[in-house]
C-alpha cells in the first residue's frame, strides 16, 4: 500500500470514462447524503428506484466547506457494496488539507470507487463570499485533479458551467479553466444545472476550440418549487430564462402545476440536448427521485433508443 491508497484498485466496477466511450447514451442521478434517519428512508428509497432504470451512474455530493464528508463517503461506500449501481464520489478542496484528501480518496478506494468528481468547491463563507484556501490545502480543481490522478488509475469528472462560474472574468476564461482541468487529467465533465440549450452548445463550443473534447454531462433539474430555483439562480449566477420563468409563475399557486410544467421544461430541454449530440443527461435529483424518474421515462418514450 502506498500513500495510503491500495497497490491495486478493485476493478470489477466500469469507469465512467469506459461506460462514456462504449457511444451509448448516458443517463445519470445526483443524491446528497441524508442529515436525519427520516431523510435516509427517502434517499434509499429514490436509489432501489432509480437502480430500477439501470443508470450509468449514480453520484453523491459533499456538503459545503466539506460537511457531509463523513456522510457522502458512507452512502457512497454503500452504493458501491449493496446495489448493482455504479457510484461517482464527490470532493472538494474546501477546508481539507492534502493529507485529508488523500485519506477521502483511500476511503473511495477501498471500498471499490474508482470514479470521483474533483471540485474545487464553494468559499467556505458561502458562494458569495472571496475564496480562502486550507493552508495546508489546494486552491484549484486543476489541483485536485492531478492529486487524484497521481494516486492510481481513477477516472476523474470535473464541472462546467454553461452559464459562466460566478468567479469567472469571461465565457472564454472560464472554458480555459474547463481546457486546463481536462489537460491535468480529467476525463469528462459534468455541468452546473442550466436551462438554455444553446448556453451548452456554445460551452462544448468554446471548450473545443481549446482542445478540450472530453465528454460533457448536461447537468439537469426539473423544477418543483419556483422559490427554490430563484434562490439557488441567486447564488451561482444560473440564468433564469423569461421563457422558463413565465411558464412557472402562470401556475405558481398551484403546487401540482407547478410540478408538471417544470416536468414539460426539463423534458423539452433534454430533447434539446440529446437531438443537438449532447452525450446523455445528470438529473439533479434533491433525493426525490419522482420528477426525474419522470423525465427520463419521457426521453425513453420519445428519442431514447
Amino acid at each position: 500500500m502506498a500513500n495510503g491508497l491500495p497497490s491495486t484498485l478493485p476493478g470489477n466496477t466500469p469507469t465512467i470514462r469506459e461506460l462514456l466511450a462504449s457511444g451509448s447514451r448516458s443517463f445519470s442521478f445526483e443524491f446528497f447524503p441524508p442529515k436525519t434517519p427520516e431523510a435516509e428512508e427517502v434517499l434509499w428509497r429514490s436509489i432501489r428506484e432509480i437502480e430500477q432504470l439501470h443508470p450509468t451512474f449514480v453520484s453523491i455530493t459533499y456538503g459545503a466547506g466539506g460537511t457531509t464528508r463523513d456522510g457522502t463517503i458512507r452512502v457512497t461506500e454503500r452504493v458501491a457494496q449493496d446495489t448493482s449501481l455504479t457510484p461517482l464520489g464527490h470532493l472538494t478542496c474546501v477546508a481539507h488539507s492534502r493529507d485529508e484528501l488523500r485519506s477521502v480518496i483511500g476511503a473511495y478506494a477501498g471500498s471499490g470507487v474508482r470514479n470521483m468528481l474533483a471540485l474545487r468547491g464553494d468559499p467556505p463563507g458561502g458562494p458569495n463570499q472571496p475564496w480562502l484556501a486550507h493552508p495546508e490545502g489546494l486552491n484549484h480543481a486543476i489541483e485536485l485533479v492531478e492529486l487524484i490522478r497521481s494516486l492510481g488509475d481513477f477516472c476523474v469528472g470535473v464541472a462546467a458551467f454553461p452559464d459562466k462560474h460566478p468567479e469567472a472574468t469571461s465565457l472564454e476564461a472560464d472554458a480555459q479553466v474547463l481546457a486546463a482541468k481536462a489537460a491535468a487529467g480529467a476525463d469528462y465533465a459534468i455541468t452546473q444545472m442550466f436551462f438554455g440549450a444553446d448556453d451548452y452548445f456554445r460551452l462544448v463550443e468554446r471548450a473545443a476550440a481549446l482542445g478540450c473534447d472530453i465528454p460533457v454531462l448536461p447537468g439537469i433539474m426539473p423544477v418543483t418549487n419556483i422559490k427554490q430555483i430563484q434562490r439557488m439562480a441567486d447564488l451561482t449566477g444560473m440564468a433564469l430564462p423569461t421563457a422558463v420563468t413565465d411558464r412557472l409563475l402562470a401556475v405558481e399557486d398551484e403546487p401540482a402545476a407547478v410540478r408538471e410544467v417544470g416536468i414539460e421544461i426539463a423534458t423539452e430541454l433534454c430533447e434539446a440536448l440529446l437531438a443537438g449530440g449532447a452525450p446523455g443527461i445528470h438529473f439533479i435529483t434533491l433525493n426525490r427521485s419522482t420528477a426525474t424518474r419522470q423525465v427520463f421515462l419521457n426521453l425513453r418514450s420519445s428519442v431514447v433508443s
